[in-house]
């Protein structure tokens, strides 16, 4: 099925069925949500659903899912409909208003009338949309990768901005010309309003033993390494053996790989000292879990500054991503509010006088939330819907 829906056939066969249903009256009080490609609940758009499950009851809040993703919805008691099923073409295309944090598939028009609201899911260090000078991802090139990011953005009604350098960065990479709501990230909000018992809650789901500190593992994808479209290779740049020899009595170290990577990890020799968690519903818990973020380019840094705790970039290949494959907003280097290290031996330093980083003690970390994440106070959800609701 999958591959059914690549080929030309069934998405002209897909986009006129959506047109025709599209041209139907809205259902003024339905919003339909989807994260990361209809697979997940979380991020911002989940963060919205919640807090209109709360404070918006006359509205009908419905997920649009991948199939697969089924058995996650279901146990979170969350109402959904499949995507690209008969029933999704009769009510997706009719619903008032969209929330959505990743591209939709080129071939899905918006519907007159449709209001879409599009989070996005991240604060840019690398470059993106329009300000990659060469794209180096697969099934693409540089002339339909911009072609294909203004079709999207041109459907875009609102657009989230976690800050004011983010809004500026937006506008230009995404060629985005309706309204900013610029707000912080309706994802951070648990960051600042979670309860000591969110943090036993995950602990106990994870089996993190009591006494053990947790650490988080979280770096992205690289453009050139891949498989194929859409599945990106990655390799651990550290033993994991010595990890454990070295810090497993005081740690537990949880991995969370980028949804584009395809490898699927052993980590059973490592006796529960590693924990996978790629799959975790949501990483806004693994943040609240977590005392110290291993990451690199990733933008889940500057969510996870927003609590203050120690963050440390292993960039080992530095130079060339920010040189070769994508580019920078602003010099790391000057202005991470944490150590950047480069070598195994570098990083496995830094976690051993972990207690010599401080944050709270630290300049550069002031700065830097000063600079990114000044307006998540806990309460950017509501920002965002009384935007794009009008009220």
């Amino acid at each position: 099925m999958h591959k059914i829906k690549k080929s030309a056939l069934p998405q002209w066969i897909f986009h006129v069925a959506f047109r025709v249903m599209g041209l139907l009256p809205r259902k003024k009080k339905t919003v339909f949500f989807e994260s990361f490609h209809a697979k997940q609940y979380s991020d911002s758009p989940r963060a919205i659903y919640e807090y209109m499950r709360k404070h918006r009851p006359e509205y009908r809040l419905v997920w649009s899912i991948d199939k697969r993703s089924t058995e996650l919805f279901e146990r979170h008691g969350v109402p959904y409909v499949k995507r690209f099923t008969p029933k999704w073409f009769m009510e997706f295309p009719r619903a008032k208003y969209w929330v959505n944090n990743v591209r939709l598939p080129g071939w899905m028009p918006k519907p007159p009338g449709t209001i879409y609201v599009q989070t996005w899911h991240g604060t840019p260090l690398k470059k993106l949309g329009l300000d990659i000078e060469t794209v180096h991802m697969p099934g693409t090139d540089t002339d339909n990768y911009r072609r294909n990011f203004l079709s999207e953005s041109s459907k875009w009604d609102f657009l989230v901005s976690p800050n004011a350098y983010s809004t500026n960065i937006f506008k230009r990479a995404f060629g985005f010309k309706g309204e900013v709501i610029e707000s912080g990230y309706p994802r951070n909000d648990l960051l600042t309003n979670f309860a000591e018992s969110d943090v036993r809650t995950v602990r106990k789901a994870l089996g993190i033993p009591d006494g053990k500190k947790v650490m988080l593992y979280a770096p992205t994808w690289r453009d050139h390494d891949f498989y194929e479209k859409g599945k990106y290779k990655f390799e651990f740049q550290f033993d994991l053996k010595k990890w454990k020899d070295q810090f497993s009595d005081e740690w537990v170290l949880l991995t969370r790989m980028h949804y584009l990577i395809a490898e699927n990890f052993d980590f059973s020799g490592c006796d529960g000292a590693v924990i996978d968690v790629s799959h975790y519903p949501d990483i806004r818990e693994l943040y609240i879990t977590s005392d110290l973020l291993i990451t690199d380019y990733s933008s889940v840094f500057f969510d996870y500054s927003v609590l203050g705790r120690p963050i440390v970039f292993y960039m080992y290949d530095l130079d060339q991503y920010r040189d070769q494959l994508r580019g920078f907003y602003f010099a790391i280097e000057e202005e991470a509010p944490g150590p950047i290290v480069r070598t195994e031996r570098e990083l496995f330093d830094v976690i051993r006088n972990i207690g010599r980083l401080q944050p709270e003690k630290s300049e550069a970390y002031r700065k830097f939330q000063k600079t990114f994440t000044s307006l998540e106070d806990g309460h950017a959800a509501e920002r965002v819907v009384n935007a794009f609701l009008g009220s």
